[in-house]
């Protein structure tokens, strides 16, 4: 059963008087959470989406980016971004429900799903200033913290602050060896073994490239400097 048969088997549970952002409370288990991932990546993307003030076929299509839909699926991926955009609910009642939904876990599974809304931030090719305060925001509520937030938005956007002691997540000027463990936590952490373990599906591992490529090169970067 592919995982978008599995969103449709999910969605239809809801009834009339019931918002997308429901959905969540019922997906707290494990074997669910990939399932719970994609809707959550969607949703939220599809309320972003309209952040700058228009849904672009570019940010549209950056979906087929962060998942790869198969054919047949097309319909399925496009019903739920359908409904996220039309819910009345708004997109911090998303945020919160997502960050409930994860409980007590790591900050890891809710920064995988922060890359995927980054890459259809970017879709388009420009970082608009209400996409930038959604992102903050939708962090804020993950409890992330501006340092995870500078870090990830360094990843994404070109024009971004890139300072590589804030990529791996360490103070300026930090031991090499603390800055040594910091990178190889990193690329454990983006081992596609280890997403698919937190709920990131199958489908969706691939958007940790660019994170993968930012790591290695804040790592030689801060090399460089200290040679």
């Amino acid at each position: 059963m592919s995982i978008w048969t599995r969103i449709t088997d999910a969605l239809s549970s809801l009834t009339s008087g019931e918002s997308l952002s429901d959905v969540f409370a019922n997906l707290r288990t494990p074997p669910e959470r990939s399932v719970a991932f994609a809707i959550a990546v969607i949703a939220l993307g599809a309320k972003m989406a309209k952040a700058d003030g228009q849904v672009t076929k570019d940010e549209v299509a950056a979906f087929r980016e962060v998942f790869t839909i198969p054919a047949g699926e097309e319909k399925n991926a496009g019903r739920l971004f359908n409904l996220a955009r039309k819910d009345v609910a708004g997109f911090e009642d998303y945020a919160h429900k997502i960050k409930a939904m994860y409980g007590d876990d790591t900050a890891a599974p809710l920064c995988d799903l922060m890359e995927g809304l980054f890459h259809i931030a970017l879709a388009d090719g420009h970082y608009h200033p209400n996409e930038d305060a959604f992102l903050r925001r939708v962090a804020d509520i993950f409890g992330l913290g501006d340092l995870r937030f500078k870090r990830l938005r360094a990843q994404f956007v070109p024009d971004a602050e890139r300072d590589p002691y804030d990529v791996l997540g360490v103070a300026a000027g930090a031991p090499m060896a603390e800055v040594r463990k910091a990178w190889r936590q990193l690329v454990r952490d983006t081992h596609p073994d280890q997403m698919i373990a937190r709920g990131v599906p199958e489908e969706a591992v691939k958007m940790a490239e660019k994170r993968m490529i930012a790591i290695n090169r804040a790592w030689e970067d801060i090399n460089e400097k200290a040679a």
